[in-house]
């Protein structure tokens, strides 16, 4: 595997666990402020410690490695932050399904990633994708049980973000 390729990969990573982050906090910034939703606040800040800690681990990559971040990242700072707001407004079911979509997306492309890493590239890479595909699967798993079917338009929501998520998994790769 190329040196490029292992650059790729971790600059989609990092964005990927930056836009994570911003979805939880645009998530927390509606359930902190209503009366009620203090339980999936809670759930909601728990997946949102990992990802920051997903996303401490990638910051440390990309200076450790002297990898360009993309340059994506403004506009990925502000879609996260108004996906997660949005689907919070919209009830604890979407945002739910928003989790979902988003850690359906995530968990194919670490499966991914892991297939190219089978050759030994980077064992230490390999280890961190590993467990952070397993923290992705959890926080999906939570998402479902907490309802996220249940959301009003689930199928089409769900389509929806899968295909953003995919589309910024691309352009992050390479730009």
């Amino acid at each position: 595997m190329s040196d490029g390729r292992l650059e790729e990969m971790i600059r989609v990573d990092h964005a990927g666990e930056h836009g994570a982050v911003r979805i939880y906090d645009g998530q927390l910034a509606v359930f902190d402020k209503i009366p009620g939703f203090e339980k999936t606040a809670d759930l909601v800040r728990h997946m949102a410690e990992q990802e920051q800690e997903h996303l401490d681990h990638f910051d440390a990559l990309i200076v450790e490695r002297n990898i360009r971040p993309t340059a994506f990242g403004p506009l990925w700072n502000v879609a996260g932050f108004a996906l997660g707001a949005v689907t919070a407004l919209m009830g604890e079911k979407a945002a739910m399904a928003c989790t979902a979509a988003v850690e359906t997306e995530i968990d194919a492309h670490y499966a991914a990633q892991l297939d190219e890493l089978e050759d030994g590239a980077d064992d230490d890479l390999r280890d961190t994708i590993e467990k952070f595909r397993a923290d992705e699967a959890e926080h999906k798993a939570t998402a479902l049980e907490q309802g996220a079917e249940e959301a009003p338009a689930y199928e089409t929501m769900s389509q929806i973000i899968r295909f953003g998520c995919r589309v910024a998994i691309r352009a992050s790769e390479k730009i």
